[in-house]
């Protein structure tokens, strides 16, 4: 089993949810942040979210295994093309959480309003290390008085880290409105601080 430095990836299993033409396969990943729960599909990754305690199979090495194989197996699900997304989810989530990373390549395929894929693209638009407030995006977006519509879009949003709503905080500066816990959103602002100075883009 390949070790990382940071996360470590169990079970890959199909679902029946579609996704365009293809089959939606989950992850779970071991974060310093709690597990993640990523699913994607062949056009690549539709969720990233928190999904609580590890399950009891979780090893405690680092590293990685899909359905029990190292990372690039040859898989039946690999050979349909639905683990590509999640590999590289995994490798970059790595890196970033290794302090290597300020920005995320992996394809997405998400499903939204048009404003709120608007706010989403402000919202990958914030710089690594920095903040916006509810009312930076909604001028990002041509309208200043769409507050709860960012607000909306910003909880709504499908793919947490890889789309930063965790950059996004009260025009106070206080930190607001997240729903992988508040904890996080601090622990994840502090990470990126940290890093800002030294991770490649």
């Amino acid at each position: 089993m390949k070790e990382t430095a940071r996360g470590k990836c169990v079970a890959t299993t199909p679902s029946e949810v579609m996704c365009g033409n293809g089959h939606v396969a989950k992850l779970l990943y071991a974060s310093p942040v709690g597990v993640l729960e990523i699913r994607g599909c062949a056009e690549g990754v539709t969720f990233l979210g928190f999904s609580g305690k590890p399950p009891e199979n979780v090893p405690e090495k680092q590293g990685s295994t899909w359905d029990g194989m190292e990372r690039g197996g040859d898989s039946p699900l690999r050979k349909r093309g639905l683990l590509a997304c999640l590999e590289r989810c995994a490798q970059e989530l790595d890196e970033y959480f290794d302090g290597t990373r300020r920005t995320f390549s992996v394809p997405l395929c998400l499903t939204g309003t048009p404003f709120q894929r608007r706010v989403w693209d402000v919202l990958r638009g914030i710089p690594y290390g920095e903040t916006f407030s509810y009312q930076d995006v909604a001028r990002a977006v041509g309208n200043e008085r769409a507050l709860r519509a960012v607000g909306g879009a910003n909880n709504r949003n499908p793919v947490g880290i890889l789309v930063p709503c965790h950059r996004v905080i009260g025009k106070d500066g206080r930190l607001v409105g997240y729903g992988g816990g508040l904890w996080r959103k601090e622990w994840l602002l502090a990470h990126e601080r940290s890093h800002a100075e030294k991770v490649r883009p």
